[in-house]
């Protein structure tokens, strides 16, 4: 029963659909790797999709810009610099041109991909790091400073590298006694969370080089588990019972003698990829195989991690991308997005909330995480922790044209206001409203101003224009404050009546 109150109560990722993008918009003809490890294949970012394919005689992965779409010609070039096949590649949250790729054969590299994508293959790195002694699987670069990556082998080895000089500048040998499953970092990137072979859940200060909480046995199965660290300090994780059934757990690093929540959800054996997005505290499940993904909304109130539906086709997954938050499509209310992987295409599917309203939705997109970071690769190593900056996304936010002249003249006011309020980056295929100035606002209003009014201004003289168009902008004004009203009250309506509905499928009316 608290189960469905759970999925009846109120939030509004509630009605969260996913759908897949038409067949024109996919990218067909991308042999994707068959490599057996259990990574995503896949990295995404506001400027490009790079996907791990099949080469022969090495390691290769493709990189296209975001909009392409079609088929990829065979002679399409590559990055191709790794001497053994790639296993993951994660684009630099600092800049959007910055790609690193592990590979088998025991190096990590750090790429430049030139805006507009490569025009010929690109096998010469900026950065070759050396120092796992196995084959390298996992990649993660740090939240808040810049050019700080971590990495992990097959060696059971953890390293932390200054891409900017090359250096290696922390090695974590004694802290796994087995293969390394997964490693995130937190909010501020002042600990890791990560999960072993030996089942183990560890909480690791990387910069002094010791456990700081270990978990036995998080998940009794023997199969793979991973494990992300959400916003406010809790860890999710994702493995298998003794029963070979897949499982999420949720657990607080103040106690983790038990978990907050554990739920069991099938007995599918492909390893389930959590993607957590912090701005809406969703997590989507991903499993290598599946046909489905599902989503969860993680909150305060139990049982927690809340089911909030599922998406089904007919073609299973071989990976996916997670787009950053930056790139999803704002006039739409795209909350997410994913690059799913087939065996021969790549098939983006927009998670969407359903809203009737032009205006930008405030509510969905809080500021989120810039490309700018808190602080140098010398301050993090220092000993200094910060969050990420963030950016506001109503810059992306681009005011629908109106058949209605008088609804067409408050909008670009509205749109101009959003729009000043941060830098977050325009959705690709769409073009973002300029942050509009005080002078170019001045001159909207001049526009968009009633003609029988522009031209009583010219008769009356030069002395009579100050107050004429000051008149027109106080009407302006005024109209903008009566179309917020409305909107604050319709939304309170909204909210009223979904707090009835809640209680009318409690049984409580």
């Amino acid at each position: 029963m608290s189960f469905r109150r759970g999925v009846v109560r109120q939030s509004k990722f509630r009605h969260v659909f996913a759908q897949a993008w038409k067949a024109e918009h996919c990218i067909d003809d991308v042999r994707v790797s068959r490599v057996t490890w259990d990574s995503p294949l896949c990295a995404v970012n506001p400027k490009f999709i790079a996907v791990i394919i099949e080469a022969g005689g090495g390691g290769a992965f493709l990189v296209v810009p975001i909009s392409k779409s079609g088929r990829i010609d065979q002679s399409c070039p590559t990055v191709c610099g790794h001497a053994a096949p790639v296993l993951d590649i994660q684009w630099s949250p600092h800049d959007d041109n910055i790609i690193a790729s592990a590979s088998e054969d025991c190096t990590v590299k750090v790429w430049q991909i030139p805006d507009g994508g490569l025009t010929s293959p690109m096998t010469e790195a900026i950065v070759t790091l050396e120092g796992h002694s196995k084959r390298v699987g996992i990649l993660a670069w740090h939240p808040s400073a810049f050019n700080i990556l971590l990495t992990a082998g097959c060696d059971n080895v953890m390293c932390v590298w200054n891409v900017g000089t090359g250096e290696l500048v922390y090695q974590l040998s004694d802290a796994h006694p087995d293969l390394i499953y997964s490693v995130s970092w937190n909010k501020d990137g002042s600990a890791v969370c990560t999960v072993c072979k030996d089942k183990a859940l560890r909480v690791i200060d990387p910069r002094r080089g010791t456990v700081l909480k270990v978990r036995e046995k998080v998940h009794d199965g023997t199969r793979p588990m991973r494990a992300v660290f959400l916003s406010d300090g809790k860890i999710l994780t994702t493995g298998f019972s003794r029963m070979s059934e897949r499982q999420l757990a949720l657990w607080d690093t103040k106690d983790l003698s038990e978990p907050m929540a554990i739920q069991e959800m099938d007995t599918s054996n492909g390893v389930l990829l959590p993607f957590y997005d912090p701005d809406t505290n969703m997590v989507y499940l991903c499993g290598k195989g599946d046909c489905t993904i599902r989503y969860f909304e993680v909150t305060d109130e139990s049982p927690y991690a809340h089911f909030l539906s599922l998406y089904s086709s007919k073609e299973p997954q071989r990976g996916a991308g997670f787009l950053s938050k930056r790139g999803v499509d704002v006039n739409k209310c795209e909350i997410a997005r994913f690059y799913k992987l087939h065996e021969r295409k790549v098939e983006p599917i927009s998670m969407t909330v359903p809203r009737k309203s032009d205006l930008f939705q405030g509510d969905l997109y809080p500021d989120t995480a810039g490309v700018e970071p808190a602080l140098l690769a010398d301050e993090w190593i220092a000993g200094q922790d910060a969050p990420p900056l963030l950016v506001s996304l109503s810059s992306g936010y681009t005011a629908p044209p109106s058949k209605h002249r008088d609804t067409h003249r408050s909008k670009p006011k509205l749109t101009s206001q959003d729009s000043g309020s941060g830098g977050g980056t325009p959705s690709a295929g769409n073009v973002a409203a300029p942050a509009s100035t005080p002078a170019t606002a001045a001159k909207e209003t001049e526009e968009e101003a009633p003609q029988p009014r522009v031209a009583t201004r010219e008769t009356d003289g030069n002395a009579e224009r100050p107050k004429r168009e000051d008149d027109v902008l106080n009407e302006l004004l005024a109209e903008m404050k009566a179309l917020r009203a409305v909107v604050l009250a319709q939304s309170q309506r909204i909210e009223l009546l979904e707090r009835q509905l809640a209680r009318i499928e409690d049984g409580d009316v």
